[in-house]
């Protein structure tokens, strides 16, 4: 069979699932879940993802589930506005930043892929148990969910590996790698029926890690009720922590202590976080950066291949990025194997760079500078603090290193 196999119906495969189906590469899609549920919290869908997304004609249906993202916002924990600036259209960019729901984002792909490229060409209850391959192809072999018992082999002329931070095939390539790399910061999240917000679609953080952080941002717009549903994250560091686990149950009582006397004039927090209806925990952990992803004809992609801490909204996109490489790197190399080497070619050194600069200077390294500047305390002005043009420059040159800074997206 000459398909691709796409190991893992995740935002990566899917989205990789439907670029190769617009450039009419056959593929197959292989999930470990039987039924593929809308799961999971919001995600943030930067200028450089949406812009992929709206080049396979999502766009529309996007933005019909999600929140155009309008401003970035930050505070101290007093409450006291540090800096703001536009996102996404507001900011000038050709396409949006959507703030979403992961489950809405996974429907619109699935919706999508089945639609174009037909429903038999995704295949649930299939556990990935590891690859093979020889000069002609690949053999992934399978097992009938996890823990199952049948066993199933499918040939194909490539291997993809879009399984996650969790990945079987990483760990085939990589069998003594070692734990993901703990942040120092542990991270519950949730998800809250509220009243808008400031503009209505700003994206919030305020605080700081050693006393508490949050992200607050709203993925679904107000319903009939005027609530908005928004998303948070709450970041403490702490030295505790288990294993990863995207849909491990959080305690409120683990950190909400954080967050006691944070009644802004915008927001009561403590109300807020109590709203939800339920809370998830998840260590910030990472992978050191890998020195190849591609053998022979199997390949990593998305989480599976650069797994990095949750910050600066750019897991997801990431992913994206990396479908669209691939799917121009098959579209140029008619042998499997040199079309995957040179993927990793294009993507390997870029998100390495990115793993790297999240652990030490995402966006919120806005709120590390104020937060030392001012020794946690109140401020009189943020102008007697850090200037604009330092704010500006610590903002922008994350968005050089992901990628998404207006030059880079409108380079040819």
């Amino acid at each position: 069979m000459d398909d691709i196999i796409i190991v893992g119906a995740g935002i990566g495969g899917l989205t990789l699932g439907l670029a190769l189906q617009q450039a009419g590469i056959a593929c197959r899609i292989f999930e470990s879940v039987p039924d593929i549920k809308a799961i999971g919290v919001g995600i943030n869908l930067l200028p450089h993802a949406t812009k992929e997304l709206a080049a396979l004609g999502l766009e529309e249906a996007l933005a019909r589930v999600a929140i155009e993202t309008r401003d970035a916002t930050f505070f101290n924990r007093f409450g006291q506005l540090i800096y703001q600036e536009p996102l996404g259209r507001a900011a000038g960019y050709d396409h949006p930043q959507f703030s979403i729901h992961r489950g809405d984002l996974q429907t619109v792909l699935l919706d999508a892929f089945c639609a174009r490229a037909g429903a038999e060409r995704l295949i649930t209850g299939r556990h990935c148990l590891g690859v093979e391959q020889d000069e002609t192809g690949v053999t992934v072999n399978f097992s009938d969910g996890p823990g199952g018992v049948n066993r199933f082999a499918m040939r194909g002329r490539a291997a993809i590996a879009c399984d996650g931070i969790n990945s079987v095939i990483r760990k085939q390539f990589f069998p003594d790698e070692g734990e993901p790399r703990y942040s120092g910061v542990n991270m519950w999240r949730g998800v809250t029926r509220w009243k808008p917000m400031l503009s209505g679609a700003s994206m919030v953080r305020a605080g700081w890690l050693s006393h508490g952080k949050m992200v607050i941002y709203p993925i679904r717009a107000a319903g009939s009720d005027g609530l908005q549903l928004i998303n948070w994250v709450a970041e403490i560091e702490t030295p505790h922590y288990r294993r990863r686990d995207w849909n491990r149950a959080g305690a409120r009582d683990d950190f909400i202590g954080a967050f006691a006397d944070w009644h802004f004039d915008w927001l009561d927090v403590p109300a807020f976080i109590r709203a939800a209806d339920s809370v998830l925990e998840f260590p910030m952990v990472d992978q050191d950066p890998l020195p190849r992803w591609s053998f022979g004809r199997a390949t990593l992609l998305g989480d599976a291949a650069h797994p990095m801490v949750p910050r600066g909204s750019n897991g997801a996109g990431q992913a994206i990025l990396d479908a669209r490489a691939l799917r121009a790197a098959l579209v140029e190399n008619a042998d499997a194997a040199a079309a995957l080497a040179a993927y990793e070619r294009q993507r390997l050194e870029a998100t390495t760079r990115i793993v790297l600069t999240n652990r030490t200077n995402p966006p919120d390294a806005i709120l590390r500078e104020v937060f030392q500047r001012t020794n946690d305390r109140p401020f009189a002005a943020i102008d007697d603090v850090i200037s604009r043009e330092e704010l500006i420059a610590l903002s922008d040159g994350y968005k050089r290193i992901a990628g998404y800074s207006k030059e880079a997206l409108r380079a040819p």
